[in-house]
């Protein structure tokens, strides 16, 4: 019987919603004030829930210092106290748009990946505040 297993990370990024092909105008009317050219910040709370069978020897899901260490690399390195649109390639100009939404599935592939087959990650949520936050949980 699976088990699960969630490690809450925080990070403060700036960031803004806007499509390079838009005008100003329409990235505005589309996006409201989460399009000005000052971005904005947020201090993020990222929880990350992983599951897998309880090694009977260590009692762990997955090593903690591991699942530590890649959560230090792959978000916060990533994002902590970045501009997600200007520091993060694959959020820049034509890129994902830095959404909780897609910053939930991104991290989500990565802390993945670097998991490889040690536990598999089955939800990411990213909140930009006590009131949003957004999940992806991998099909």
């Amino acid at each position: 019987m699976p088990s699960y297993l969630t490690r809450r990370v925080s990070f403060a990024a700036a960031h803004r919603y806007r499509i390079a092909d838009w005008s100003d105008e329409r990235n505005a009317a589309v996006f409201g004030a989460c399009a000005r050219p000052n971005y904005h910040g947020h201090s993020y709370v990222c929880d990350v829930t992983v599951t897998g069978e309880i090694d009977r020897v260590t009692g762990f899901i997955v090593d903690l210092g591991l699942l530590d260490e890649v959560l230090e690399r792959e978000v916060r390195a990533r994002f902590d106290h970045a501009n997600i649109n200007l520091d993060v390639p694959e959020f820049a100009d034509g890129g994902l748009m830095p959404t909780g939404e897609e910053l939930a599935r991104f991290i989500c592939q990565r802390v993945q990946a670097a998991l490889g087959a040690r536990a598999r990650v089955t939800r990411v949520s990213v909140a930009e505040d006590s009131t949003l936050a957004a999940a992806y949980e991998p099909g």
